[in-house]
């Protein structure tokens, strides 16, 4: 691999505009993100973190600009979205697990349907992800008999699992009580390194907090 090939970034933002009506969210987004980069979004309520999140990984679609991951331009209409979208993974603030499954169905559905994986491949990851999060006693579980905390480190599990090259980040802490934010960060900034290691990962959130 050349020196200038190893430099290139994973995801470039070019000019990225996103509008809901006359209403201007974002206006010009010009970032790079290379390989183990660790970016933080901090800003005010409403200044359009969420929404520039959900523009990378197109539940949002960019009113103008460019989105290229490994030099290619995912806008364009010549590229599919759904090879990108599994490379990009995603953990929302409110958790989004389904609630009809246990907890290791949740970490298990991505991979078979998406990747398509085996059940016996997606079930040994998934358990395995899980037992790095501290949530092995639970994997029988259902959403609604876990904490805040608990849920979110399922939906970490469950982001690892998809072997993403970006993973995002929306507020992960934000819906949580307070006595929870400590062991969601906890598992954020362990993982954050194993996933360097092994994933190649790239964190794009924004929570001060985990900043």
């Amino acid at each position: 691999m050349s020196l200038q090939t190893r430099h290139e970034p994973i995801l470039r933002i070019r000019e990225l505009n996103k509008a809901f009506g006359k209403n201007k969210v974002l206006t010009g987004v010009n970032f790079d993100v290379y390989k183990n980069d660790v970016i933080s979004i901090i800003g005010a309520s409403g200044s359009g973190k969420s929404t520039l999140l959900r523009c990378i990984n197109l539940l949002e679609t960019p009113s103008s600009g460019e989105i290229f991951y490994r030099q290619q331009n995912v806008l364009s209409r010549q590229n599919k979205i759904n090879p990108y979208r599994s490379r990009v993974g995603m953990v929302f603030q409110s958790f989004n697990l389904f609630n009809n499954m246990t907890v290791l169905d949740n970490c298990m559905v991505g991979q078979m349907k998406v990747l398509k994986r085996s059940r016996e491949e997606a079930r040994q990851r998934a358990l395995s992800y899980l037992d790095k999060v501290g949530m092995t006693p639970f994997v029988k579980a259902k959403p609604r008999q876990l904490s805040g905390g608990q849920k979110q480190r399922v939906a970490i599990a469950r982001a690892l699992a998809m072997d993403p090259d970006i993973l995002l980040f929306d507020e992960p802490t934000s819906a949580l009580d307070p006595e929870m934010v400590g062991e969601v960060l906890s598992v954020m900034h362990k993982e954050n390194l194993g996933t360097h290691i092994s994933c190649e990962g790239h964190f794009v959130g924004h929570d001060k907090q985990g900043a």
